[in-house]
């Protein structure tokens, strides 16, 4: 779920370190910080998407069209996303590659988000708790999912925008 007392950087809007607080005050402030978000697909084209812990800071149990999360304090962008899809998703050993840039912010998040498509055929493990399912879906499982359940806000502002530029819309499966 993240460590209250890990210390993130705190940047301002072109990304420069201006501050390094303890996550917990970053969550109660609101306050801009680095973030990941890895879209994951495999082999036949379909986006694994996930439903978040129960007990998660921000939008618990809704689900996720991208694993992700905080970048630690002095962490890179690609470190912190290897990293993300280790403990979130168990994915191990797998080459991510940065499909762009974002910033997002209501009035519980404020983050700047690199972004990263990660290719994996192989299975996907829950063990640290942040996940609680997961699932494999084609472009009308997706249309279908996004109609009836509740999706984290930043993921939908990120990810939606960057599948189509990087052309990963179109490898999207079915419908």
């Amino acid at each position: 779920m993240g460590d209250p007392n890990e210390f993130v950087d705190i940047v301002d809007d072109d990304d420069t370190v201006i501050d390094r607080v303890p996550r917990r005050v970053m969550r109660e402030r609101n306050l801009l910080h680095r973030s990941v978000a890895i879209v994951v697909v495999d082999s036949l084209g379909r986006l694994l998407v996930h439903r978040r812990a129960l007990d998660k800071d921000v939008w618990p149990g809704w689900w996720d069209l991208a694993v992700g999360g905080v970048v630690s304090a002095g962490e890179s962008y690609e470190v912190a996303a290897v990293r993300e899809l280790a403990e979130e998703v168990g994915i191990h050993d797998c080459l991510v590659r940065w499909i762009g840039r974002g910033s997002y912010a209501d009035d519980r998040v404020r983050a700047r988000y690199e972004a990263y498509v990660a290719v994996w055929d192989g299975p996907v493990t829950f063990d640290d708790g942040e996940v609680i399912e997961a699932r494999w879906v084609d472009r009308s499982g997706l249309s279908a999912m996004l109609a009836v359940e509740s999706f984290v806000p930043d993921s939908l502002a990120l990810v939606v925008p960057l599948l189509t530029d990087c052309g990963l819309a179109s490898s999207l499966g079915g419908g």
